[in-house]
C-alpha cells in the first residue's frame, strides 16, 4: 500500500508534468526510498536522444531522531546543498510547497 508521503509526492509530480505531447522531451519523476525523496527532470540527452537522463533538482531526507525533513537543492556543481531559506521542515508537504513556490529559483531556475 502506498503511504501518505508517497501519495503527496505523486500528487505533486502529476501537477508539474507537462502535457502528453511533450513528455518525451521533458517530464518529471521522483524516487522515494530509505526515508529520502528525490525529485528529478526526465530528459533525453542533448546529443543522443536515445539516452534518457534523470536530472535531480530537489531532495528531502527524514531525520528520525529530530522528526524533521532536511531540504536540499542541486547546485550547479552537481552537489546537494541545504536549502538555506528553509533547511528543515516538519513534513513532506512543507517540502513540496517550498519546491513549488521556489522563491529563490533554486529548484526550477
Amino acid at each position: 500500500m502506498i503511504d501518505l508521503v508517497e501519495r503527496q509526492i505523486q500528487k505533486f509530480i502529476e501537477s508539474k508534468r507537462p502535457s502528453e505531447e511533450i513528455r518525451s522531451k521533458l517530464d518529471f519523476g521522483y524516487s522515494y526510498k530509505n526515508n529520502a525523496v528525490e525529485l528529478y527532470e526526465i530528459r533525453p540527452q542533448w546529443d543522443d536522444e536515445s539516452i534518457i537522463r534523470h536530472h535531480p533538482f530537489a531532495k528531502a531526507k527524514y531525520v528520525k531522531t529530530k522528526n524533521i525533513w532536511k531540504v536540499y537543492w542541486m547546485r550547479s556543481n552537481l552537489k546537494w546543498a541545504l536549502y538555506d531559506p528553509l533547511p528543515e521542515v516538519k513534513g513532506v508537504d512543507e517540502f513540496l510547497e517550498a519546491v513549488d513556490q521556489d522563491a529563490h529559483h533554486c529548484f526550477f531556475g
